[in-house]
């Protein structure tokens, strides 16, 4: 290869990694939905256009760099050395997309663009699901997030979670693609596009035919953002001045932000009894959290209900966060990454769910970096949540699109499960969405205070809480299928016209 052709390989190399970045504003805060649906298009052609697989996993790797680590930009702050191996993860998640591409649609027929329509999906939801794992981080940067606020494509959620709302989007795109493949036959284009439109067109008529989950009343949520206060008594004291304001408002309950807490109340007969005067002031049961040791010297996080008698229940967070509550490997691990961002030490997980009942109506407790999960918010409503809570804070990342982010991401968990969800944090973006993800509040990292919602109750069952991840079970059988036959040569026999 001549100094000419080394040039073209490295600037195609370098709008590969600029579009990976540039398909990060599709997610909040700047929140582009629309480039979700068109972004990916220009990335499949140049993965198509490769030349060689080589060339297809240079391409793919940086894009995915540039857009894992433009993503992740607020996290790579607090993990020091640990920044090196996320950006080396971040550099491989989408090499197997970009592979299968350039092998399915470099010498595109209408075949094989209609198997691309279904291959290169399912092996994107594949990657997605085993990103996902909740030791590798969790579900961030989900491309089916992103239409958090776009009724109705939202209400397909309902149908395959975010996982299917990611298929859509890719399915999209591998046809946009396809039909803007330099030098292919005006059959290619026409199945290219027709893939495209088939697919939008799905996804919006099940949206538009949907109807609207039957609801069965309201509860009235009074949710506590403080803000950051180190001070824990401070913390506490300001807690409860901010509760006892709600007085009059007719709420059901007041809920408080992850660790607004830093001790335990049981260790602390005053403490309880202010609790309860507390509830009784207001008129109303108050869901607070404690981050604090438990009889076993071990950190636990908990969501504790107090009434004006006392107690009334409780839920352990049972999904801690990698790194931040906890150091997988510790013992190799720990002495590199002193002195970073990391847990000190490992928090103790709670092992069952639970529901909180305030009154007749049954609440499905979370807390903060469980709420990405839609496994957990599903398992609530299978044992009779009618509403979701989650108690959250970002305060490591203040003023990062991670607020954004996570708060934007209840809309597609209310969707998923078909209940009306509400976030509460201590400092972010608290927020409540009803089950057709319609927003019902929003309230900006900066703002403290209270806010009062009216949150619908919904019965019934969506589809997804009932069948589960069958869109990634799915993937996995196409994306398993299509490695063997590729390894057969059996997909060569599709030619090209």
């Amino acid at each position: 290869m001549g100094a000419a052709g080394r040039v073209r390989r490295w600037v195609a190399r370098g709008v590969a990694l600029l579009l990976g970045c540039l398909l990060v504003l599709a997610f909040p805060a700047p929140a582009l939905w629309w480039l979700a649906w068109v972004g990916l298009a220009p990335l499949v052609v140049l993965f198509a256009r490769a030349g060689s697989y080589r060339e297809a996993g240079w391409r793919s790797c940086l894009a995915s760099a540039g857009f894992f680590l433009t993503f992740f930009h607020w996290v790579l702050p607090q993990v020091g050395l640990l920044a090196l191996a996320v950006a080396v993860v971040a550099a491989v998640v989408w090499v197997p997309f970009g592979l299968l591409t350039y092998r399915l649609l470099r010498e595109p027929s209408p075949g094989r663009v209609a198997l691309a329509g279904v291959v290169l999906p399912s092996v994107w939801v594949s990657v997605e699901v085993v990103r996902s794992w909740e030791r590798l981080g969790g579900p961030w940067g989900i491309l089916g997030l992103t239409q958090w606020q776009v009724p109705p494509v939202l209400d397909v959620a309902a149908l395959g979670g975010m996982w299917l709302l990611s298929a859509v989007l890719v399915a999209v795109n591998v046809g946009l693609a396809a039909a803007a493949l330099p030098g292919v036959s005006r059959a290619v284009r026409f199945s290219g596009a027709g893939l495209a439109v088939v697919v939008a067109a799905s996804a919006l008529g099940y949206g538009l035919l949907r109807a609207d989950p039957a609801m069965t009343g309201t509860i009235r949520v009074a949710g506590v953002q403080a803000g950051v206060i180190h001070d824990p008594g401070q913390r506490f004291a300001r807690h409860v001045e901010l509760t006892r304001t709600v007085r009059g408002r007719g709420q059901d309950v007041v809920v408080w932000g992850q660790s607004s807490m830093a001790f335990d109340p049981a260790r602390r007969p005053d403490t309880v009894t202010l609790l309860r005067e507390t509830a009784a002031a207001v008129g109303s049961d108050v869901l607070v959290n404690v981050d604090a040791r438990g009889t076993d010297g071990r950190i636990r996080k908990t969501a504790q209900q107090y009434g004006a008698g006392g107690l009334v229940g409780t839920y352990e967070k049972r999904r801690l966060v990698p790194f931040g509550e906890y150091v997988p490997l510790r013992s190799l691990l720990g002495g590199l990454l002193r002195d970073t961002g990391i847990a000190d030490e490992d928090r103790a997980p709670g092992v069952e769910p639970s529901i909180l009942r305030v009154g007749a109506v049954r609440l499905g407790p979370l807390i903060s970096y469980e709420s990405v999960f839609p496994d957990l918010r599903r398992e609530l409503v299978r044992r009779g949540a009618d509403v979701t809570v989650v108690q959250g804070s970002l305060t490591s990342f203040h003023g990062t699109w991670a607020h954004p982010v996570q708060a934007s991401a209840e809309a597609i968990r209310a969707v998923e499960s078909g209940r009306s969800a509400v976030l509460v944090e201590l400092d972010g973006t608290s927020a409540a969405f009803d089950a057709r993800g319609r927003r019902l509040a929003w309230l900006p990292p900066d703002a403290r205070g209270i806010f009062v919602v009216e949150v619908p109750i919904h019965e019934g069952s969506t589809p997804y809480v009932r069948w589960g991840d069958w869109v990634p079970a799915t993937a996995f059988v196409i994306t398993v299928a299509t490695l063997v036959l590729l390894g057969s040569r059996a997909l060569l026999r599709i030619r090209p016209r």
